[in-house]
């Protein structure tokens, strides 16, 4: 399976103390960073590729949005990353449903549960 050129996943009420623990663990990152109001900022490493990392808190409905700007993260796809978030961080965990076409619907995530449980979900942007 091909990696995807990068990776977002959105958090529920999950502590950014917590995510800064997971991201050193699972991409070896530096401490997170502020970068204004809400958001973050590390540098992880996988291989010899370096991988952007940003946070930021609230970004959709109290969810935390957190993108991996690299095709070089340990998952090849936001599903695998949103499952072992999910498992690690014990939050329920959002995704896109696979690779974002035009024309596909910008409303339906997969969500995953610290259960493992998913289920594809309707998710409008608030628009906030």
């Amino acid at each position: 399976m091909q990696s995807y050129p990068d990776i977002e996943i959105y958090l529920a009420h999950c502590d950014i103390s917590r995510v800064d623990a997971w991201l050193q663990q699972a991409i070896a990152a530096e401490p997170l960073s502020p970068l204004g109001k809400r958001k973050w900022h590390t540098l992880g490493l996988a291989a010899a590729d370096e991988i952007p990392v940003l946070v930021v808190e609230k970004a959709a409905d109290g969810f935390t949005s957190l993108w991996f700007d690299s095709p070089a993260t340990p998952w090849a796809t936001d599903t695998e990353c949103a499952r072992e978030a999910a498992a690690r961080l014990g939050c329920e965990v959002r995704c896109s449903l696979g690779g974002w076409q035009p024309g596909d619907d910008p409303d339906r995530f997969l969500q995953v549960l610290p259960d493992g449980s998913e289920q594809p979900i309707v998710w409008p942007d608030s628009g906030q």
